[in-house]
């Protein structure tokens, strides 16, 4: 593996025209790739509009196996390939009778296999509960050419116990494709700002750097209409932004991390060495009750 790592952080608006999406991110990663990116994060989902505004039958068409058909994975892989580079890929996969919001990771147009959303969202806006199955994969990291990596979807960024679990599983960098915006019903209420916070706790707390990539733009689904807030970032292993972009806007965002140096202070700092997991067994409960 590289010691040195260019981290980059793609960000944009989808249409519900899925060859289009697939050639904005090629794009986008091509530009961040030209920047010295090795590992380059795309958003939750941009295949396609954010079906999940409403609770339709016809959006399950939208579903796909993960199969050497699959025309976005495809794409991806070739350019992964090409470019030499990590690449995360979030798409909504059907397998047999079931349904479930994924990532497959390339590296180098190699699959090294795929994450399962672990934590599915289900409130107004965000109807997840109706098209996905709770992940079946457990928490995944993957030994890549430029780190370890581990990569969380959305509604598993608000988890510090999926970011933790990722990282005494050997997670170098966290990532998390995303898709969030405004609240249904609630236009006055504001999330960006306690997502951002959020995130940025779990690089502290981990001591490693941590990027999440948004959508921007307005999308109309079903007579629904929803506003993402964009505001893509990374942070470095103390919580600090690093690299950030506003609200509306295609962007591109890259920083760059010395591997060994944040091993070293990650072991200095002692996080890891003075947990206590005897004491922890009520994270295992959902009621904080004794078994």
């Amino acid at each position: 593996m590289a010691n040195e790592v260019t981290l980059g952080v793609v960000q944009f608006a989808c249409t519900d025209d899925a060859d289009e999406n697939v050639a904005t991110a090629s794009r986008l990663v091509r530009d961040a790739a030209a920047c010295g990116a090795n590992i380059v994060l795309v958003q939750e989902l941009f295949e396609g509009l954010y079906f999940c505004q409403e609770e339709s039958p016809a959006h399950f068409a939208r579903a796909r196996p993960l199969d050497s058909a699959h025309p976005t994975l495809s794409a991806m892989k070739a350019l992964s390939a090409e470019l030499g580079i990590v690449l995360p890929v979030s798409l909504f996969e059907r397998r047999n009778q079931a349904y479930f919001n994924t990532v497959v990771m390339l590296d180098a147009g190699s699959d090294l296999g795929l994450y399962r959303k672990s934590h599915i969202p289900d409130g107004p806006g965000y109807s997840e509960k109706f098209y996905f199955n709770p992940g079946d994969t457990g928490f995944r990291v993957w030994p890549t050419r430029f780190g370890v990596v581990g990569v969380g979807i959305c509604w598993d960024q608000w988890f510090p116990e999926a970011a933790r679990a990722m990282a005494l599983m050997g997670a170098e960098l966290l990532l998390y494709p995303t898709a969030i915006g405004s609240e249904p019903g609630r236009p006055d209420f504001d999330s960006m700002q306690h997502w951002r916070t959020t995130m940025r706790g779990h690089a502290g707390a981990n001591l490693m750097p941590v990027a999440a990539a948004n959508r921007i733009g307005t999308e109309h689904v079903g007579g629904k209409t929803q506003t993402y807030y964009g505001s893509s970032f990374i942070a470095g292993a103390s919580g600090e932004l690093l690299a950030e972009t506003g609200r509306d806007g295609e962007a591109v965002l890259t920083a760059t991390f010395d591997r060994a140096r944040l091993a070293a202070d990650r072991a200095a700092w002692g996080l890891f060495r003075d947990r206590r997991p005897e004491l922890y067994g009520v994270l295992a409960t959902l009621d904080g009750g004794p078994d």
